[in-house]
């Protein structure tokens, strides 16, 4: 009884954040089931009426399947291209013999830590001037430039709490580098892989800046910059927005609840050093 007295701040405080993150996603839960005319109503928080008139309102937007789709092309494309050659960079940099490995590293980093908006202009006229405006191949080589960057960083971790000893016997056995990386090291390295691939997927699939400044049509646009897009002149569909926001962000929790055991070892094992 004394250690829970003792711990009831720890508690509370806990609580206290858990309802603080749960909050705006609760809120839009609510709004999106509330119909037009209760949306600026308070109180009542809770609908009288559930409606599922806004979800209705989207599945039957052809605009939206679109936007899920780009979504879809461009973050698996941006995930499987950062776990593919940011597994390489973190296993060459682990592994092998590479003067300066220390400043490659500390680039990684630096490239990591840039704010988005101090990289658009030149991102931009890159972009422009090679023809991938407005394209999936745009999106995905802007989103890359921060994907990678985190893939190597988490994935060099991994690589170097290997033991190398295994390595050594898989030389022995005749395989090289290439061979030991891709049928030793990786399937070791599944925590690792999913804690990057969902890191990056997630940071794709929410990304909004370059969305918006990178694409002017539906035919690249991803579901963020379709959100936004939502609002006219003169009218605010609330409802059709949260229901929208719902629908985006259910497929992010269902990968999180299906890979989270794998998650919670991929953060704690990244975080040893080797």
């Amino acid at each position: 009884m004394t250690n829970t007295i003792k711990r009831s701040p720890v508690y509370i405080l806990a609580l206290g954040i858990i309802v603080f993150q749960l909050a705006p996603f609760l809120w839009q839960v609510i709004t999106s089931l509330k119909l037009d005319k209760d949306l600026s109503s308070l109180p009542p928080i809770f609908p009288n009426k559930i409606t599922w008139l806004h979800y209705q309102n989207i599945f039957q937007n052809t605009h939206f399947y679109k936007y899920i789709l780009n979504s879809a092309v461009v973050a698996v494309s941006v995930t499987l291209l950062c776990l593919f050659l940011g597994s390489l960079a973190a296993y060459s940099l682990a592994r092998l013999p590479i003067k300066g490995k220390g400043l490659i590293l500390l680039l990684f980093l630096s490239t990591s830590m840039f704010p988005q908006i101090a990289v658009i202009t030149p991102l931009y006229n890159l972009i422009k001037g090679i023809g991938l405006y407005n394209t999936y191949f745009g999106l995905i080589l802007s989103y890359m430039l921060f994907g990678l960057p985190l893939s190597v960083l988490l994935l060099y971790g991994f690589f170097r709490n290997i033991p190398y000893e295994i390595e050594e016997a898989a030389y022995m056995d005749g395989c090289g580098y290439f061979r030991t990386y891709w049928q030793v090291c990786l399937p070791l390295m599944a925590p690792g892989l999913v804690t990057a691939g969902l890191l990056v997927f997630i940071a794709s699939w929410n990304e909004f800046l370059f969305a918006i400044t990178f694409t002017n049509s539906i035919e690249a646009q991803t579901i963020p910059v379709g959100i936004a897009m939502m609002p006219q002149m003169f009218f605010v569909p609330w409802g059709d927005t949260a229901a929208t926001s719902i629908l985006v962000t259910l497929p992010l929790i269902l990968l999180v609840l299906i890979f989270e055991k794998k998650l919670t070892q991929g953060i704690m094992g990244g975080a040893v050093k080797g």
